[in-house]
C-alpha cells in the first residue's frame, strides 16, 4: 500500500498559495510528491503528486462532479464552470462539470460544431493575425512585451472571431476571460472576493451572449456560434442554458490556457537557448516542442475530482465523498514517468503529458491552442531570429491557471 503521509513537515494549501513559489513552484511539488505523494491533509482533501495516480484518477469513472445538491461535498464542491441559474433557480454548468450521460449527450453535440476541420481552417487567418501583431510589435521603440503584444491579443482575437463577436468588443471578450477563468479555481483555494467578482463576469458574458444568440437564430453566419446554435442530434439540441455554459468553457479553453502556453513556453526557450537554438534549425520540431512546453510548464497547474463512491488509488482507501486534488504540474515531472523531467528537451519522445487532461473531459480546445502556439512559436523564430529577455518576467496571481502577466523581450 502507497504511505500516505500526514506529518507537520509537509507542503500545505498555502504554500501553493505562497507568493515566494509563484515563479518557481516545482521544488515544492518535488517536496510534495518525495514526502508524501498521496498526501490526505483532512479526512475529506487527498492531494495527488504522481503522474499514474493523477492518470488513472481523471480515467476513472468513479471519480467526477458531485450534483449540485449532493451533501457530501457541502462547502468544498462548487462544480467547474456553473455560468448561470436557470429559471428554476438551479445552477447550469458546461460540460466540463459533469458526468456521463448528460456529459456524453453535451460533449456529442459540442463536437459536432467544434470540430477539428473548423479548427484546422483557422490556420491562415491564425497566421494572418500574428503577423500583423508581430509586425506592431517591431515598430515599438525599445523592448516589448510578449503577453501584451502577442500572446494576450492573439487567443482572444481567434475566439472572438470564431464565435462571431464583433472586433469592437474584443476587449470585454478579454475583461470577461479574465476574471471567468477564476471558476476553474477550487472554493478552497480562492482568495477573498474572487468568487463575487466571477460571478459578476459570468453574468455580464452571458447576458452579451444571449443577444448574440438571439442575433444568430435570425441571421445565421458561417461562426462556431451560428453552428452550435443550429447543431442537432437527431431530435436533439443544446437548450439556450447549454449553449450559454458551453461558450463560457470555451472561452476560456480557447483564450487562458493558450495565452499561458505561448508566454510560457517562449520564456521556457529563452531560459534554454540550446533548445532555442535546436528549434531555430529544426522548424520541424515545433509540434513535438509544443508538447514538451506543455509538459515542463503546464498552463493548467491543477484540478480536482470528487470520490462519488468508494474507490482506491495506488492500494490507498478514497471513501466516497472525498476531495482530490491534483497536481498536474508536480505529474508532469514525475521522474518515475519521464527521465530526467526537469530538462527541457524539445526532441523528447514520447511526450506523454496531463496538460489537456486524460479521459471524458480532455480538452475540446487543445487542437486550437496547439496550433496557435505552432504558429506563435514558428514567427516568432522566423521574424526575431534572436530574441533575448529585456528584464524580469512577472507571473499572474492564478493558482490553477500559471501564466506570466509580463514577459519583457528584446526582438533583436
Amino acid at each position: 500500500m502507497t504511505h500516505v503521509d500526514a506529518t507537520a513537515a509537509l507542503p500545505s494549501l498555502q504554500d501553493l498559495l505562497d507568493p515566494r513559489h509563484q515563479a518557481d513552484p516545482y521544488p515544492l511539488y518535488s517536496r510534495w510528491r518525495t514526502q508524501a505523494p498521496l498526501a490526505r491533509l483532512d479526512e475529506q482533501l487527498l492531494v495527488l503528486t504522481r503522474y499514474e495516480d493523477c492518470a488513472a484518477v481523471l480515467r476513472d469513472g468513479r471519480f467526477g462532479h458531485p450534483d449540485a445538491d449532493d451533501p457530501r461535498f457541502t462547502g468544498r464542491a462548487r462544480p467547474a464552470l456553473e455560468v448561470l441559474v436557470d429559471d428554476d433557480g438551479r445552477p447550469v454548468r458546461g460540460f466540463l462539470g459533469l458526468n456521463p450521460p448528460s456529459h456524453t449527450r453535451l460533449r456529442s453535440l459540442v463536437s459536432q460544431a467544434f470540430t477539428r476541420r473548423r479548427v484546422e481552417l483557422l490556420a491562415p487567418r491564425i497566421e494572418e493575425l500574428t503577423a500583423e501583431l508581430f509586425t506592431a510589435m517591431e515598430s515599438a521603440p525599445g523592448p516589448v512585451d510578449l503577453i501584451e503584444g502577442l500572446a494576450t491579443p492573439l487567443p482572444v482575437a481567434v475566439i472572438s472571431e470564431l464565435l462571431g463577436v464583433p472586433d469592437a468588443d474584443r476587449h470585454r471578450m478579454l475583461m470577461w476571460s479574465h476574471a471567468v477563468a477564476r471558476a476553474l479555481v477550487p472554493d478552497f483555494l480562492l482568495p477573498p472576493g474572487a468568487a463575487e467578482q466571477e460571478a459578476q463576469a459570468r453574468r455580464e458574458f452571458t447576458d452579451y451572449l444571449r443577444e448574440l444568440v438571439v442575433e444568430r437564430r435570425h441571421a445565421p453566419g458561417d461562426d462556431l456560434l451560428s453552428a452550435l446554435v443550429g447543431v442537432h442530434d437527431g431530435g436533439d439540441t443544446l437548450t439556450e442554458n447549454e449553449l450559454l455554459a458551453t461558450c463560457t468553457l470555451l472561452l476560456i479553453a480557447g483564450h487562458e490556457t493558450t495565452v499561458n502556453l505561448i508566454g510560457n513556453g517562449t520564456l521556457a526557450l529563452l531560459r534554454h537557448p540550446d533548445q532555442l537554438e535546436r528549434l531555430r534549425s529544426d522548424p520541424d520540431l515545433t509540434d513535438n516542442a509544443v508538447e514538451e512546453l506543455l509538459r515542463y510548464d503546464s498552463p493548467v497547474q491543477l484540478t480536482v475530482r470528487f470520490a462519488l463512491q468508494d474507490a482506491e488509488v495506488a492500494g490507498v482507501p478514497v471513501p466516497a465523498g472525498t476531495t482530490l486534488l491534483l497536481l498536474i504540474g508536480a505529474a508532469n515531472r514525475d521522474p518515475a514517468a519521464y527521465e530526467d523531467p526537469d530538462r527541457l528537451d524539445i526532441g523528447r519522445t514520447p511526450v506523454r503529458h496531463l496538460a489537456f487532461g486524460q479521459g471524458i473531459h480532455f480538452c475540446l480546445g487543445a487542437p486550437l491552442a496547439r496550433l496557435e502556439t505552432r504558429i506563435a512559436l514558428r514567427t516568432l523564430l522566423q521574424r526575431a531570429p534572436q530574441p533575448r529577455l529585456a528584464g524580469e518576467p512577472e507571473w499572474k496571481d492564478h493558482i490553477t491557471l500559471r501564466g506570466l502577466r509580463r514577459l519583457p523581450l528584446s526582438l533583436g
